[in-house]
């Protein structure tokens, strides 16, 4: 099937539901058996990944819609469901790490993941090294005897550095390292890590898979059913367990994910294309744009762009920035993105940075460009710029 067919499609069984549509919602704990052998014969099948009901923890027929679903989309072996996106990267690596084991983790990464490396895994001896995210296959300088995963987020949070996952994958293969990918950004529509040589792709579905900012959900999807069993196995000894209500909301959202990524390109770019023409920004970091310095690779690797980039504007006073900010009437100022809605934000790059060094004269902007009319969006935009531009000019 092609793309938007498996998302209208995939993870629906009407027959198996009376007829009904969309897959029904379980709320479940407790699973009943007819008989012992039956009891025995769904927990032997639930060890090797079949997708049984054996407790609601584990999996009921909602998760496991979803879980077919998006691994159809990334054209994964399997997918595991859990309840955020940070719970999404902490099983993940959790599967494949154990004390006195190495991370190589990308300087330009998340922050939870940077604060989950730097504390959790530090408490249980696991060591991490950051490395520059344009680094390419060179990382094969920084690999150890006991580097198990190559963690990557391709384009990076904040300031947007696209990665060459292909030569970063057949570095950590050669060492005998699992890669990891956060693959939030693209989503599974614009960016299919295994084609790329990922094995195990991470995704905060709060974002784009929900699309509407109104549930918490993640999903791990792997290249391989053992490397699936093993993140499933450690979301289960964990104790995630995912409300089958978001999960519906994740199934709702998923099925117009490919026309709301359309939009958030067409508009994102469109958006990108106008700041950088405006007096007020030094410069603007959206891989889609021909003069982003990681620009080659997002060509060749992506299909397309999603509504996240960011800005570096001129110099001027926090002030100045907050003026512009606070009468904003289409921008919601709020952590997350990914949902209908435009946001912006203040961000400080260079707070969350070890292997690299981020320097800027101005101030950075973080935006979520979202689906609404691009002459509103401008025209919001503009009116902040003139605020900005006046207290700048204010004395003091």
């Amino acid at each position: 099937m092609k793309e938007d067919t498996k998302i209208a499609h995939a993870g629906r069984h009407p027959f198996d539901n009376h007829g009904v549509v969309n897959p029904p919602v379980y709320h479940a704990s407790t699973i009943l058996h007819p008989t012992v052998a039956a009891m025995e014969e769904s927990r032997k099948a639930f060890t090797t990944g079949a997708k049984v009901t054996v407790y609601g923890r584990r999996g009921t027929p909602t998760s496991y819609a979803f879980e077919e679903a998006v691994a159809a989309l990334e054209q994964a072996a399997d997918a595991v469901v859990l309840p955020s996106g940070l719970a999404a990267i902490t099983a993940a690596m959790l599967a494949f790490l154990k004390a006195g084991d190495h991370v190589l983790m990308v300087d330009s990464v998340y922050t939870p993941s940077r604060r989950f490396c730097d504390g959790f895994l530090a408490r249980f001896g696991v060591e991490t090294t950051y490395y520059d995210p344009t680094i390419g296959g060179g990382i094969a300088d920084l690999m150890r005897d006991t580097t198990r995963i190559v963690y990557t987020e391709s384009p990076g949070s904040q300031t947007f550095e696209v990665q060459d996952i292909p030569a970063i994958a057949r570095a950590a293969h050669a060492g005998g390292a699992k890669v990891l990918m956060d693959n939030t950004w693209a989503s599974p529509v614009f960016f299919k890590p295994y084609d790329h040589g990922v094995d195990v792709s991470i995704h905060a579905a709060t974002k784009y898979m929900v699309g509407h900012s109104d549930a918490m959900l993640g999903v791990v999807t792997a290249a391989t059913t053992e490397d699936a069993l093993k993140v499933r196995n450690a979301a289960s000894e964990l104790g995630f367990s995912t409300g089958p209500d978001d999960i519906y909301l994740g199934l709702r959202g998923l099925r117009t994910i490919g026309v709301r990524l359309r939009q958030h390109h067409t508009s994102g770019i469109a958006l990108a294309r106008w700041l950088a023409a405006r007096p007020e920004v030094a410069r603007v970091l959206h891989p889609a744009l021909e003069d982003f310095p990681t620009h080659a690779l997002w060509k060749r690797d992506f299909s397309g762009a999603s509504g996240l980039f960011g800005v570096v504007l001129k110099p001027c006073s926090k002030d100045a920035v907050a003026a512009m900010l606070d009468g904003l009437k289409l921008y919601g100022m709020g952590a997350s993105w990914g949902g209908y809605e435009s946001l912006i934000l203040p961000t400080h790059p260079e707070a969350s940075r070890s292997a690299t060094t981020w320097a800027t004269d101005g101030p950075c902007l973080r935006i979520h460009c979202g689906l609404e009319d691009m002459e509103d969006l401008t025209a919001d935009l503009d009116a902040g710029f003139a605020r900005l531009r006046a207290s700048d000019r204010q004395p003091g």
